[in-house]
């Protein structure tokens, strides 16, 4: 009896020694894969891709550079609702000639212009119109107005310089100058680019 007690407790002490190497080296080797609970195995360093995409050109570039002519033709979806001869009545929407720098919503005597746009205050800037034309309902949420908007910058800049040219309005923005050379770029000493032009052109080496 004795003899089989101590082989069931050296197979017993094996058991729990062989478990416990396999929970060591279990860990061991696992060390390297924490992912494998539940973690990030590692982290991979992503290089910054700039951010945002580069902004486009800016109103005042797009109105220097736009067609009035272009703009018409753009017109032409809004001839349903508006009229912009001199004169002209109002359709459904409120007609256009001079609208250009006018007081938002009172443009048209007598229009019944909604309430948003009647009480949205400033004026028909270039800013402004571009906005409005970009979606009159994020402009004025309670516009009568069903258009959706253009949503090409350059074709928006064209309209607006139809506009203009029916009835006038503002000068056209400035277009900002191109930001100086960077600083520390320093221009050669007085009397070194004069030496330099001086200098005489150093002699060809032989042929070998």
């Amino acid at each position: 009896m004795s003899n089989t007690n101590t082989i069931f407790g050296w197979v017993l002490f094996s058991g729990i020694v062989g478990l416990g190497l396999t929970s060591v080296s279990s860990k061991y080797f696992g060390a390297d894969h924490p992912s494998d609970h539940g973690e990030p195995g590692y982290v991979i360093d992503v290089a910054d891709s700039g951010g945002a995409a580069a902004a486009g050109p800016s109103l005042a570039e797009l109105l220097a550079t736009g067609d009035a002519a272009a703009g018409a033709a753009s017109f032409a979806k809004c001839q349903a609702c508006h009229t912009i001869d001199q004169g002209g009545a109002a359709g459904i929407g409120p007609n256009l000639f001079g609208v250009v720098g006018t007081t938002i919503g009172h443009h048209a005597p007598g229009f019944a212009y909604s309430s948003d746009l009647a009480g949205h205050g400033g004026d028909w800037t270039y800013e402004n119109l571009d906005h409005w034309l970009t979606s009159p309902r994020a402009f004025a949420a309670g516009t009568k107005m069903s258009f959706p908007g253009l949503s090409d910058a350059q074709e928006r800049a064209n309209v607006i310089l139809y506009l203009r040219s029916m009835g006038g309005g503002p000068d056209l923005p400035a277009v900002e100058a191109a930001p100086a050379a960077e600083e520390g770029a320093e221009a050669p000493a007085e009397g070194e680019a004069d030496a330099a032009a001086e200098a005489p052109a150093e002699e060809a080496a032989p042929a070998a």
